[in-house]
């Protein structure tokens, strides 16, 4: 059986917002081309509330629109979703770490699959800016309003 490879990417940030704020913000999924410049567009593929199951198309610069699937969700708290190509599974997960007067935010990539690692290294780079503008995007939007 072949042997499957992890690349995992992880970025934190605290925001000074209460968790309903960034919750509200995180899964809005569809606003985040306006606070983050590594999403250029999303769009939902069902209707009602973002839950288990709900599915998305994302583009991102230089990289391959994806089919994102929410797999697991607490509400407030936290979601992960996967999208899946030839050979690689990515996953992402967003979690809300409450603190007495702020909210810790903590982002994590995992690449998995026969060309996991291969695909990770090669985006190691774009990967980590994206984590980073995402959760400088995600510190502003929350902050400011």
């Amino acid at each position: 059986m072949p042997r499957s490879y992890v690349m995992h990417f992880e970025t934190t940030i605290d925001i000074d917002a209460s968790p309903e704020t960034v919750w509200r913000i995180l899964v809005d999924i569809e606003t985040w081309p306006e606070w983050t410049e590594s999403i250029r567009s999303v769009r939902r593929l069902d209707s009602g509330e973002f839950t288990i199951g709900s599915r998305a198309e994302v583009r991102q610069p230089r990289l391959l629109t994806a089919i994102w699937t929410v797999t697991e969700l607490i509400p407030g708290r936290s979601f992960t979703w996967r999208a899946t190509s030839p050979g690689v599974t990515t996953t992402a997960g967003h979690e809300l770490i409450d603190r007495a007067d702020s909210v810790t935010v903590r982002l994590v990539i995992d690449q998995t699959g026969s060309l996991g690692w291969l695909f990770g290294w090669a985006t190691a780079h774009l990967t980590r800016r994206y984590l980073e503008w995402e959760s400088h995007g995600l510190k502003q939007r929350a902050e400011s309003g």
